[in-house]
């Protein structure tokens, strides 16, 4: 099915609109080159920036709030166009009913456009707030703006500054009827704000109504999205938070190589991230953690198996339709750090064959393979290679090369890794387009010593606790899954 029958189908069940709204991939300028240095480990990631527009009283706030609630497990800042009002002069407030708060020179975009660079760029910022009854911006304490993962830029002229459009990557316009925005309108004039009910509809005559037919209801063209009803819209919502989390879980990385998948980001998975990261935590913990993170991914790159369709009688007598696993499967360890994997897909996939691979590098002798026993009918299966890391891609490489050799369809190997570093992405992913890659995260890169940066130190020695082994062989950097 194609993308627009898709869009038309999401349109009619959900009345959201998509207007020229890809949902598989964001534009190039948002795409960061892989750290090929330390030098450059303190290189930021860009938050995902999503503007809100809007008349007023639309449920712009509604729906920011909404999205908010729902990404509950990422870091999510709102940022008001209402924060960056001018300053008004002692003559602007003396007359401040002649003035037009909903007309484009209002607002000091400069200072909006300063603020939001420097939360893209890492830097957080003081934002003041508002204060709608006084007209002032110094009446409440500044609010201090951390960088986070989401920013959300809400208003009603949001989208009317090419300079501000130009740096969102999902813009939402909300669709209310103006009938509901005057009532909602009224209600919060006058019950929020103490204002006379005159005064409010004979600023909505005179401003409000001819600036958004003339300044807001134009840069309508420029959404992605339309929701129409804004909070009500609980299907739009939905719609939109889950492609939020999707480009949140998605690598900068996947847009360049569509093979590359890595597993959604959670707070579990992130923390024990961190556990099995961290240099003072035990052997013990850290063989449970691995095993916990290398079960979902083995769980995960099952799921890119093929399968077919399979209808089953329940214990109700009922029919119950669903699909029938792949049967031509095997795994295949590259020794050692890929056999800390074996058992998770051994608990996955009853009695599956596990062949292993064994590779040698050192100095300037290139990779030699030592070893391999491999299943005699491989040619035949879809095959799961394991390795926790994916440094260099050397090895990895090879022993997709060897495979190959024997007769597996290049398609037919996924390869499944708990980190990887981009250099051995882009090796892989560029020698062999067709296999698929699955891990848990994209680290920054390699150091000069060829280890994974920040990594979690040699896997193997960690895993099989063989790293305070007094005989234990010296190993060389070239030799480090680090």
């Amino acid at each position: 099915m194609g993308s627009a029958a898709v869009e038309d189908m999401i349109e009619a069940s959900s009345g959201v609109h998509f207007s020229g709204f890809h949902m598989d991939g964001l534009d190039s300028r948002h795409i960061k080159k892989p750290m090929m240095s330390p030098a450059t480990e303190n290189m930021h990631n860009q938050p995902f920036l999503i503007g809100v527009a809007g008349g007023a009283a639309s449920g712009k706030t509604t729906v920011c709030d909404m999205i908010i609630q729902q990404l509950h497990d990422q870091r999510v800042v709102l940022v008001n166009q209402d924060s960056f009002y001018h300053k008004l002069t002692e003559e602007e407030l003396a007359r401040v009913h002649e003035y037009n708060f909903d007309h484009p020179d209002a607002f000091d975009t400069e200072k909006l456009l300063d603020s939001i660079d420097n939360l893209r760029h890492g830097r957080a910022v003081d934002i003041p707030k508002y204060d709608f009854k006084s007209y002032k911006l110094d009446v409440f304490p500044v609010r201090r703006v951390n960088p986070s993962d989401v920013i959300i830029l809400e208003g009603i002229l949001i989208f009317h500054d090419p300079r501000v459009r130009e740096l969102m990557n999902m813009k939402i316009f909300v669709d209310t009827d103006a009938d509901v925005r005057l009532a909602r309108r009224i209600t919060r004039d006058t019950v929020g704000k103490s204002r006379d009910i005159g005064a409010v509809l004979d600023q909505y005559s005179k401003f409000v109504k001819p600036a958004f037919d003339d300044f807001i209801l134009p840069t309508k063209k420029y959404a992605d999205i339309i929701i129409p009803r804004g909070g009500d819209n609980h299907v739009a919502i939905d719609l939109i938070v889950q492609h939020i989390r999707t480009k949140l879980g998605q690598h900068d990385l996947c847009k360049i190589y569509p093979n590359l998948y890595v597993i959604q980001s959670t707070f579990q998975i992130r923390g024990m991230h961190t556990l099995i990261r961290d240099s003072q935590t035990t052997k013990h913990d850290f063989v449970f953690y691995a095993d916990r993170l290398i079960r979902l991914v083995v769980e995960h790159g099952l799921g890119h198996l093929p399968f077919t369709e399979k209808q089953v009688i329940t214990p109700t007598g009922s029919v119950y339709t669903g699909v029938d696993f792949c049967k031509r499967l095997c795994g295949v360890s590259i020794i050692r750090s890929g056999e800390s994997m074996e058992n998770a897909l051994r608990a996955c996939c009853k009695g599956i064959k596990i062949g292993k691979i064994l590779i040698h590098r050192e100095g300037d002798n290139g990779q030699q393979l030592i070893y391999e026993k491999l299943p005699q009918d491989i040619s035949k299966r879809h095959v799961l290679l394991l390795d926790p890391i994916l440094g260099t891609g050397n090895s990895a490489v090879q022993a997709i090369s060897l495979l190959i050799k024997k007769g597996v369809p290049e398609s037919n190997i996924i390869f499944l890794n708990l980190i990887s570093a981009p250099q051995g992405v882009h090796m892989v992913c560029k020698s062999f387009p067709r296999l698929k890659i699955v891990t848990s995260e994209i680290d920054i890169g390699l150091n000069k010593d060829f280890c994974v940066i920040p990594g979690m130190g040699e896997f193997g020695d960690r895993y099989f606790g063989t790293d305070d082994d007094d005989d234990q062989k010296v190993v060389t950097p070239m030799q480090q899954s680090c």
